[in-house]
């Protein structure tokens, strides 16, 4: 059998419709659905699949896209009993990882995670936070650039190191915008401002650091699989570790790039759980090591055949 990690996508990957396939297909999905919808008295039926404005705000794209990631990961479980040498997740996606390592029941982490999204949602809210994605600049000359502006009073800082030359940065946006020309004089092919009001991974979330710890205390176990963290690269498998990493994630760039170079060597393959195929593409860029997701029925039974091969 091949060495495989189980990752899973963030905040970004969230599309209409997306887990609707499982839901057609298979009775753990309907009951995951129906669960988590009485959990939070959301109706996630509703939420993931007809046309709606809360599925792009934060407090309900994280538990949408954790409650998918949890589907495709259950059904794959049913289907085939692979334990993984270790779980990664992007951003939020750590937090899919730790249903997957045995850190999470996946209804608490649902709670969690829209918990997690409210916090970061008053923290930023009023202060005009914002993200922008570079495209085609080094790593080094973006973090260059951001500690002399910071010095200057701007509130900017990297968030995101996906691969190389794309990297997100977080901040005030009045900040990241008239940042756009001194970004591409450095060398940027690409300076674009997203649509978000929530500046993750930086300094401007410090006040949800201290409203999430005691959720983290509640709901985590005491000990499971290795998860690789954001923060550090590093793989930990205690309460006591995940507590300090995962509150320091809210104010810490995601090293998702970092991560993958840092672990390729273990495994034989990657598998992707959720919606899209953000990380797969992303990898394609990072490591020889191949990457398969498990997206919907189809690919489900595509990567059963491979690990079977």
């Amino acid at each position: 059998m091949k060495k495989v990690a189980f990752i899973f996508p963030g905040q970004g990957s969230q599309t209409i419709g997306m887990g609707k396939d499982f839901f057609e297909n298979s009775d753990i999905a309907k009951e995951m659905i129906l669960s988590a919808s009485t959990r939070l008295g959301i109706d996630f039926e509703n939420l993931l699949f007809e046309e709606n404005e809360n599925l792009g705000k934060t407090e309900f794209t994280q538990p949408a896209i954790l409650l998918v990631s949890s589907i495709a990961l259950a059904i794959f479980k049913h289907k085939c009993d692979i334990t993984p040498k270790f779980v990664l997740g992007h951003s939020l996606g750590e937090f899919s990882a730790l249903v997957a390592s045995g850190a999470l029941d996946y209804l608490d982490a649902i709670e969690l995670v829209h918990k997690r999204g409210l916090f970061m949602t008053a923290a930023c809210s009023g202060g005009g936070a914002g993200m922008m994605a570079l495209v085609g600049i080094d790593d080094e000359t973006v973090e260059k650039v951001c500690e002399q502006q910071r010095e200057l009073g701007k509130k900017v800082w990297p968030a995101n190191y996906n691969m190389d030359g794309q990297l997100v940065l977080a901040g005030l946006k009045a900040d990241l915008e008239s940042l756009t020309d001194t970004f591409k004089e450095a060398g940027a092919k690409r300076a674009i401002v997203l649509d978000m009001s929530v500046a993750s991974h930086c300094e401007l979330l410090t006040s949800a650091v201290e409203n999430l710890k005691p959720y983290l205390d509640e709901f985590l176990k005491d000990e499971f699989l290795p998860v690789i963290s954001n923060v550090s690269t590093n793989a930990y498998k205690t309460k006591d570790e995940a507590i300090e990493l995962l509150s320091a994630q809210l104010t810490s760039p995601v090293k998702y790039k970092q991560s993958i170079i840092a672990h390729e060597n273990e495994v034989d393959l990657f598998i992707e759980f959720g919606n899209g195929i953000v990380l797969k593409g992303l990898n394609r860029k990072i490591t020889k090591v191949p990457t398969v997701n498990v997206s919907d029925m189809k690919t489900l039974e595509s990567v059963i055949g491979e690990l079977n091969d």
